[in-house]
């Protein structure tokens, strides 16, 4: 449930799927197709608060992962976000939106959200908002180096000289040579690479399942295996813990929410590039919660990754219209 790119990767249906940092990529995701009149204009300012709001809930979740323990952090999304699928699948029912044709390959992919949530957080609380989310924008670009062998894709040259191009503005963000690698940006890497990877297994999953499915599958799953975790590590919150506990379930589902009607109103392939704004929303909420201030070298590699991101994207639809 993160990473501007990460976000729509949430959010759309099959066809067009963007890493939600703001790269693109085309595939099935975890919400349900939602089809309305079109309101493009509409569906970027839907877009821009989902953003803003996803960026808000990590800052929240940076805060509060300070006092509380992730495990229990995480119960508490997956509670709010299991009620709000349900409330959001009550038409087809849960019971019957869970049948899978690719089961275990919808457990696999599930579990692995889970695990790049907690990685994701986890960052959070090692390096600013801004940063994380820089690194993370390069997800796409691993998306469409792992689609080749995995989805059995062909990539052109000029895609692949964006993926290389982007991982040079990764560097850029971590600057190695000029400090010490240190494991924050491992952790940073991995949550960033299991956020691709996870896309990749959505995109498997759309091959047989429904969005719905593969939404509802994401739900349950993580109610699930958080509840194994969580009740046994819990520590009451104060006043102040639950305001933020209830702010990050409030944040999460509005922003959702906001997701899906935006989607509902205009494609997903002309929001991508609006996801990209998540990694502006992440310095604002890291300056103003935390005192951040994202440095030079973040903001040029982040600048490379983006715009190679972008470009990338603009190839896939050139592709995808070239297409019979």
């Amino acid at each position: 449930m993160r990473g501007g790119g990460r976000r729509i990767a949430e959010g759309t249906a099959e066809g067009t799927r963007s890493d939600r940092g703001g790269a693109t990529e085309s595939a099935a995701t975890d919400a349900p197709a939602m089809y309305e009149i079109q309101r493009p204009g509409r569906a970027i300012v839907l877009m821009l608060v989902a953003m803003l709001g996803f960026a808000a809930m990590d800052g929240v979740s940076k805060s509060l992962a300070t006092h509380l323990s992730i495990p229990q952090i995480l119960w508490v999304r997956y509670i709010f976000y299991t009620a709000f699928v349900v409330v959001m699948l009550r038409r087809p029912g849960l019971q019957a939106t869970l049948r899978s044709r690719q089961p275990w390959l919808q457990l696999g992919r599930a579990l692995l959200i889970i695990v790049e949530n907690g990685l994701f957080v986890i960052a959070f609380t090692m390096m600013p908002l801004a940063d994380m989310h820089a690194i993370a924008a390069a997800s796409p670009l691993i998306v469409v180096a792992l689609s080749v062998p995995l989805l059995g894709e062909k990539v052109g040259l000029r895609r692949w000289t964006a993926v290389l191009i982007g991982f040079v503005g990764v560097l850029v963000i971590v600057r190695p040579g000029f400090q010490s690698l240190d494991w924050r940006f491992a952790v940073a890497a991995t949550a960033t690479a299991s956020w691709a990877l996870y896309q990749i297994l959505v995109r498997m999953c759309a091959r047989t399942d429904s969005s719905d499915t593969t939404w509802a599958w994401t739900a349950v799953v993580g109610l699930a295996a958080t509840s194994l975790v969580g009740p046994f590590v819990w520590v009451w919150p104060d006043l102040h813990g639950w305001i933020l506990l209830l702010a990050i379930a409030a944040l999460g589902t509005l922003s959702h929410l906001a997701l899906i009607k935006a989607l509902g109103y205009a494609e997903a392939g002309a929001l991508q590039p609006y996801g990209y704004t998540l990694l502006v929303w992440a310095a604002v909420i890291g300056f103003i919660m935390f005192g951040d201030i994202p440095d030079a070298w973040t903001i040029t590699g982040a600048t490379i990754v983006i715009a190679s991101g972008l470009y990338a994207w603009h190839r896939e639809r050139i592709r995808a219209q070239d297409k019979p």
